[in-house]
């Protein structure tokens, strides 16, 4: 069974940087694209950014380009996400997410929740005006 665990959510300030990273059970975790998504109180789950299985391919919502960056260190099977000047609209719940095996094309960026299988149970981020 494959086990997504997210950690580095907490209570920041306004403009704070935070660094989450999501640890991936398995020996395969190289063979799948990552994503990370975000879901407020009362709101859809969204995407934040993804990143294909092979190198240099991501996406990013338009609200967080040129301020978050998606990594992933397959030797540690982890993905990262670095989120800089975080504002207050931006509290909720974290989630790391492993996409389907149909979608993991070498350069792929899934998107849609759909297109993904396994999920974390989620990290708060909380940021104080």
């Amino acid at each position: 069974q494959v086990q997504l665990v997210e950690s580095g959510g907490g209570l920041v300030q306004a403009g704070d940087s935070l660094r989450l990273a999501c640890a991936v059970s398995g020996r395969t975790f190289s063979n799948y694209a990552m994503g990370w998504f975000r879901q407020a109180p009362g709101k859809e789950r969204d995407i934040v950014a993804s990143i294909s299985r092979g190198v240099g391919s991501t996406y990013y919502a338009d609200s967080v380009k040129g301020r978050f960056t998606i990594s992933r260190d397959n030797a540690k099977n982890t993905v990262y996400l670095q989120m800089n000047s975080l504002n207050p609209e931006e509290t909720a719940d974290y989630y790391c997410a492993r996409a389907r095996i149909n979608y993991s094309g070498p350069y792929y960026t899934p998107r849609p929740t759909s297109e993904y299988d396994y999920w974390g149970q989620g990290t708060q981020v909380t940021v104080d005006s």
